[in-house]
């Protein structure tokens, strides 16, 4: 780590509100204007502080914070995601077995009264252990090294933390556990030798049936989006946990969180009710669509199922849902004549248990992106292939 980066005029530099935006290839093209200080180091920072601002205002803000490459800052939670996971522990101790830059550790450091962060790259352990000094967070340790070496030989803990990588050397990017290093499937003894709570972070990719049946103990699963996006699940293990499985479905956006949790496997499809489109049209946020809890979401808002596949849901009085929420204008039948005849030339269009991509659908119907106008084409209950013109009528994400 090159120190000269936290001179006071070096961090001014940095904190430019016109570096903020700059092109980073005309900032190398200029060199640096420091003595002692490469052009590369200088950009690394730039750039660092400008991802920061779009996901971690709270390290952003920070004078003296030293930025890693880039993939690993993008490989790092955002503020809002570490913070939500933060929630979920509690207690004296927790090890974080894959640190990374740090972002988690920080957030858990909040909750719980001693972290352990470990981190197998040097410079990324040494950059961590700097800022967490910046951030005055002083229960936290860093150990550069195998965070399994150094759990063999630890105490008894509260929680372990493991965000496996998910890049392989001869599969590039990956996501079944198994492919991930570590490979939290062949340690689970170990985990639980050493702690009753485990939380482990895998790709929303990763299928909720896959890691049910691969891990061990399930006690919880959060599907946690952020502005209708899924970004992570997060795994809580519980020593000699044998129930069912609670899942936790949560959507974060500037207006709030929208929550919903259910157990798996509770409710069936068989048990849902069905109906044709009425007065509102409901789509189920990113979180819980990931879920698949299409039964249970149905059961709670008291709505009707256009379809089995269709994952959307009507009622003739207007709930409050976590999701969005449309008034319905009116329903036609799939056909090109029927679409040409609302003389709608401009609209957001939406696919649900539909033949057809979205992409084919402007160019056969001449519609362009944009505009006031919701369609939502799908196929009802009886098997018809139907086009939804509806109006906005939430502000839901």
């Amino acid at each position: 780590m090159n120190t000269k980066l936290l001179l006071p005029e070096v961090q001014d530099f940095i904190f430019k509100t016109s570096n903020e935006s700059v092109d980073l290839t005309k900032l190398i093209l200029a060199g640096s204007p420091f003595e002692g200080i490469t052009i590369q180091e200088l950009a690394q920072q730039i750039a660092g502080r400008q991802k920061a601002l779009q996901k971690l205002n709270s390290w952003a803000s920070c004078r003296d914070i030293i930025y890693p490459p880039t993939l690993n800052l993008e490989q790092t939670s955002s503020d809002t995601t570490a913070t939500y996971k933060s929630t979920l522990v509690s207690g004296d101790s927790l090890i974080d077995l894959t640190g990374g830059w740090g972002v988690d550790a920080f957030a858990f450091s909040q909750q719980i009264h001693q972290v352990l962060h470990c981190e197998l790259n040097p410079t990324l352990s040494e950059l961590a252990t700097h800022n967490f000094k910046i951030r005055k967070a002083n229960n936290i340790k860093t150990k550069c090294g195998d965070g399994l070496e150094v759990l063999k030989t630890s105490e008894k803990l509260d929680w372990i933390y493991v965000d496996p990588s998910r890049r392989s050397d001869t599969k590039g990017k990956v996501f079944f556990l198994q492919d991930c290093l570590p490979d939290v499937t062949v340690h689970q003894e170990l985990f639980f030798e050493k702690a009753d709570n485990i939380l482990i972070k895998t790709s929303p990719l990763l299928d909720l049936q896959h890691g049910i049946e691969t891990l061990k103990h399930v006690a919880k699963i959060h599907v946690v989006a952020v502005n209708n996006e899924v970004k992570e699940l997060l795994w809580v293990l519980k020593k000699d946990h044998t129930g069912s499985v609670k899942i936790t479905t949560a959507n974060i956006h500037k207006q709030g969180t929208d929550i919903f949790t259910f157990k798996y496997g509770s409710r069936t499809l068989q048990q849902v009710s069905y109906g044709l489109p009425s007065d509102y049209l409901y789509e189920p946020n990113a979180a819980i669509l990931k879920s698949g809890s299409f039964a249970n979401v149905g059961e709670t808002y008291e709505l009707d199922k256009l379809h089995p596949n269709s994952h959307l849901y009507t009622s003739h009085t207007r709930v409050t849902f976590p999701g969005r929420v449309f008034e319905i204008i009116e329903v036609i039948p799939f056909s090109k004549k029927e679409v040409k005849g609302l003389g709608i030339t401009k609209a957001n269009i939406t696919i649900r248990n539909f033949p057809d991509t979205v992409a084919t659908l402007r160019k056969r119907l001449k519609i362009k992106d944009g505009g006031e106008d919701y369609l939502f084409f799908t196929t009802d209950l009886n098997e018809r292939k139907i086009v939804i013109h509806v109006k906005k009528n939430s502000d839901a994400i």
